[in-house]
């Protein structure tokens, strides 16, 4: 078997350096209308096409076991679909009764699968409708409407709405919480928060579990809503709530998970620290409050902030009563070991998604409408990068977390692996 897979990628290698070097050899295209490629699709596509043409009919092309069946070839029609590189003209072979439905090109269908999935990663990327537009015309010399755009990217409504109404796991290990705001038009342009969620689940899978478009600044008790739905779709337990500062969300987490510990997030913390100080001083407490929060202990940290407050309350002590007012739910992370620590002492996590968001959002400027927004990060969820932080995936050296965690939390693990 891995012999052939060899064998089959080295076709494939050989297949693709002919016809670059044909390409140079002749002065063409390899995408684009006349392209190589789009000759090369030409060709797949037809074979496809005349291969579920004989499976349709039961014989091959030519054979004189078709005569008298009732039904038999009957020419073909031409027709321009939109493919990954660009435009190509088929023959689609038809049958006397007309009974005939292609599935690898279907019926009225103008673009074969694939070129779809193209426009919805551009779409995610942040390229508006218009951007897209020109970018198939340059690469695929293709010119592609606007509304057709638009029709793609409204295919993936349905999956958004599967997604967000989907069961979760009855446990999560970590449960991290965050806040976006992006811009939405509902009568006039304005700023609303888009609430977000992200699990670790027992095996160590992390998913984004909802997402949801709120009115107003980001609140508490609107936190509550989206969190008792999580519960309804599943969620029966949170071993570690990792959130910000908020004021009253951690009573919210509480009312909601009764046993669930909440882990407030550090780098939310320093930088709520920070609003407070004058720029000069950033660098010294964002040094002076690293030694607190990578304490080996909670006693240590607990004698690092006392040094810390005997140096800056005087001058700034709003700095000192953000850590004050927090510390029981700041504290929590450090009985843990290093395994544990590095997954939930900040939302880091989310805080990344967040990152691509923005990317995914800055260039629209705003959105028409809820759902607009909500589809756009979906699509960004959605769109995996390689070799890059994603909010779906694997968590790194689970085992050992785990298998901590079930020291700390005893049947609240077990019973559910």
């Amino acid at each position: 078997m891995g012999a052939e897979l060899a064998r089959a990628a080295q076709l494939d290698r050989d297949l693709a350096e002919q016809l670059i070097e044909r390409a140079r050899r002749e002065g063409v295209n390899l995408v684009g209308e006349g392209g190589l490629l789009s000759g090369l699709v030409k060709l797949v596509l037809e074979g496809a096409l005349e291969a579920e043409m004989t499976e349709h009919l039961g014989y091959e092309k030519g054979d004189t076991a078709g005569t008298g069946s009732g039904n038999s070839r009957n020419g073909t029609s031409r027709k321009t679909v939109l493919t990954d590189v660009g435009p190509v003209e088929l023959d689609i072979p038809r049958d006397r009764a007309g009974s005939f439905r292609p599935a690898v090109v279907p019926k009225h269908s103008r673009r074969v699968q694939g070129f779809d999935a193209a426009i919805l990663s551009l779409y995610a990327k942040g390229l508006t409708t218009g951007e897209i537009q020109a970018h198939l015309a340059e690469i695929y010399d293709v010119d592609v409407s606007r509304d057709l755009i638009s029709r793609a990217t409204d295919k993936v409504s349905e999956e958004l709405d599967a997604w967000r109404n989907r069961v979760l796991d009855a446990v999560y290990a970590v449960l991290m919480i965050d806040a976006i705001v992006v811009k939405i038009r509902d009568g006039a342009v304005a700023n609303r928060p888009v609430y977000v969620a992200v699990g670790i689940n027992l095996e160590g899978e992390r998913d984004v579990l909802g997402m949801w478009v709120g009115t107003g600044g980001e609140g508490a008790k609107t936190w509550m809503t989206w969190l008792v739905e999580l519960k309804n779709r599943g969620v029966q337990d949170v071993l570690i709530a990792c959130c910000d500062g908020l004021k009253g969300l951690p009573e919210s987490i509480g009312n909601i998970w009764p046993m669930a510990e909440v882990q407030l997030c550090v780098v939310h913390m320093v930088r709520a620290s920070l609003k407070y100080a004058s720029t000069k001083h950033w660098a010294q407490i964002a040094k002076e409050l690293r030694h607190v929060y990578t304490a080996p202990t909670a006693d240590a940290a607990e004698a690092r902030f006392t040094e810390f407050e005997d140096v800056w309350s005087a001058k700034y002590p709003a700095v000192v009563a953000v850590w004050r007012r927090s510390w029981e739910h700041f504290v929590m992370f450090l009985r843990f070991p290093p395994e544990i620590r590095k997954i939930v002492y900040t939302t880091n996590m989310i805080e990344s998604l967040n990152s691509r968001f923005r990317q995914a959002t800055r260039r629209r400027g705003h959105f028409p409408d809820e759902n607009s927004a909500l589809k756009a990060l979906y699509l960004v969820i959605r769109d995996r990068q390689p070799n890059r932080p994603n909010a779906t995936g694997r968590t790194r050296n689970w085992k050992e977390a785990i298998n901590t965690l079930a020291g700390y939390y005893g049947d609240r693990v077990t019973d559910h692996q």
